[in-house]
C-alpha cells in the first residue's frame, strides 16, 4: 500500500511539474530555411529560365513595334490618308497585343512560381511540424514574417529542422 501511495505521489508531482513549466516555445526563420534548401536553387534557376524565355518574346515584339513605328514616322507625311489610318491602327493593335502579352507573361510567371515553390514550402512546413511534435513544442513562431514582437526565451529549431531535411 505504501508503494502505491508513493508511486501516486511521484506521478502527481510529475504532472504538476509538467503543467507548471507551461507550454514549450520554439521559433524558426522559415525564409532562411527555404533559402538553404537545395530544391530552392533548382526552382530559382527554372523560374529564371522560364522568365527569360518570356522576356525574349517580349523583346521581339517590342523590337517589331519600334521598327514599324519608325517606318511609319519616317513615311507618314508621304502616305495617303487611308494608308496612314491603316498603319496607325496596325500600330495600336500591336501595342495592345504587347500589353496583353506582358500581362499574360506576368500571370504565367506567378503560376509557375507557385507550381515550383509549393512542394518546397510543404516540405519545409512538414519538417517543422515533425520536429515540433517530436520535441513536444506547443508553439513554433516564424520569425521571418516579423509577427513576433516580443517573446520570452524560446528554442531555435533551425538546426533540428535542417538535420531533418538533410541540409548542412
Amino acid at each position: 500500500m505504501k508503494r502505491i501511495l508513493l508511486l501516486a505521489a511521484v506521478l502527481f508531482a510529475l504532472v504538476l511539474n509538467v503543467h507548471a513549466q507551461g507550454p514549450k516555445l520554439g521559433h524558426i526563420d522559415s525564409a532562411e530555411l527555404i533559402q538553404m534548401m537545395p530544391q530552392t536553387k533548382q526552382a530559382d534557376s527554372t523560374l529564371r529560365r522560364f522568365a527569360e524565355s518570356l522576356d525574349g518574346q517580349m523583346k521581339t515584339m517590342t523590337a517589331e513595334y519600334q521598327g514599324k513605328l519608325q517606318t511609319y514616322q519616317s513615311k507618314m507625311d508621304s502616305m495617303p490618308e487611308a494608308i496612314r489610318t491603316t498603319k496607325q491602327q496596325e500600330l495600336q493593335d500591336l501595342g495592345t497585343r504587347i500589353q496583353d502579352f506582358q500581362q499574360s507573361a506576368q500571370e504565367s510567371i506567378q503560376k509557375k512560381k507557385e507550381e515550383l515553390y509549393s512542394p518546397i514550402l510543404k516540405k519545409a512546413e512538414d519538417a517543422i511540424k515533425e520536429v515540433a511534435k517530436e520535441k513536444a513544442y506547443s508553439y513554433v513562431c516564424d520569425t521571418s514574417v516579423g509577427a513576433v514582437l516580443y517573446s520570452t526565451d524560446s528554442d531555435d529549431l533551425m538546426s533540428l529542422v535542417k538535420a531533418r531535411l538533410g541540409i548542412k
